[in-house]
């Protein structure tokens, strides 16, 4: 399902600023990374596609919708957001009650919802803690805890906001395998994040924000070999694409299966 922000302009009651005449097209299935520093107005940009936040000036659509038609509940069928702090989501008085509620809510069959709920736990990991208190969980758990809910939606458009923080190394390969199945499903997603390495492994176009505009958009792999332009932003490339510069490399790995194949490369032609 496409995106699109028509000259999106958004204001905060006090006169902040948050975007200014942002345009930006998302194609159906592609998966985008929206990054920047902090304030950069990534989140508020992706919060105009569930109704969350509405354009003070400009239009959001969500396919054929506009979402000035459609209230938060109808582009909530559309649009599936997991937060960057799970208690802005997390209500329930079970972990899998939390999972549960948005299939419940869209009105799907008792079989559906477990069949989804049982899928989404077993994804993230979590399904050991079914019966557990969300805030039971530790804090990386209650992000993977978002996740689920989010995946059980099965939405055309799944927005995941940080979805990285406070992982350790297991997280992270829960995280890569939520990531790897969305795509595979053939879903629209928009990834926010601060993890250059994590947007460099999963995002096929990176769009850049800062103070409110989109600065650059294209290819991971051009976007991450523009050192100026990121640096710029208040960020720094992803760690292969740094160590592949400072050994003078000419192409911008996006993986470690790359920067070898890159490395090999060169080492052939020096021989």
């Amino acid at each position: 399902m496409n995106l699109r922000w028509d000259s999106v302009t958004f204001e905060y009651e006090a006169g902040v600023s948050a975007l200014r005449k942002v345009e930006l097209l998302v194609h159906s299935g592609e998966t985008v990374a929206l990054v920047g520093s902090n304030g950069a107005g990534k989140t508020t940009l992706a919060k105009q596609l569930n109704g969350l936040l509405r354009p003070s000036a400009g239009q959001v659509w969500v396919g054929d919708w506009n979402t000035a038609d459609h209230t938060v509940a109808q582009l909530a069928r559309r649009v599936a957001f997991a937060f960057q702090n799970p208690a802005d989501q997390l209500f329930e008085r079970t972990v899998q009650g939390e999972v549960a509620f948005g299939p419940r809510r869209a009105g799907l069959s008792k079989p559906e919802q477990d069949r989804r709920v049982a899928e989404a736990l077993e994804l993230t990991g979590l399904d050991s803690v079914a019966e557990r208190h969300p805030y039971d969980l530790n804090p990386a758990d209650r992000k993977l805890l978002g996740l689920a809910a989010a995946v059980a939606m099965r939405t055309p458009v799944c927005v995941l906001d940080e979805p990285t923080t406070g992982q350790d190394s297991k997280g992270m390969a829960k995280v890569d395998r939520v990531i790897d199945s969305l795509k595979q499903s053939g879903q629209t997603l928009v990834l926010i994040s601060h993890d250059m390495d994590f947007c460099a492994d999963h995002a096929d176009r990176v769009v850049v924000m800062d103070a409110g505009q989109i600065v650059a958009d294209g290819p991971a792999g051009g976007i991450f070999g523009e050192s100026a332009i990121l640096r710029g932003a208040g960020l720094e490339a992803p760690q292969l694409v740094r160590l592949a510069q400072g050994l003078g490399m000419q192409s911008v790995p996006m993986g470690v299966a790359e920067f070898l194949e890159a490395l090999a490369e060169r080492e052939r032609r020096r021989s």
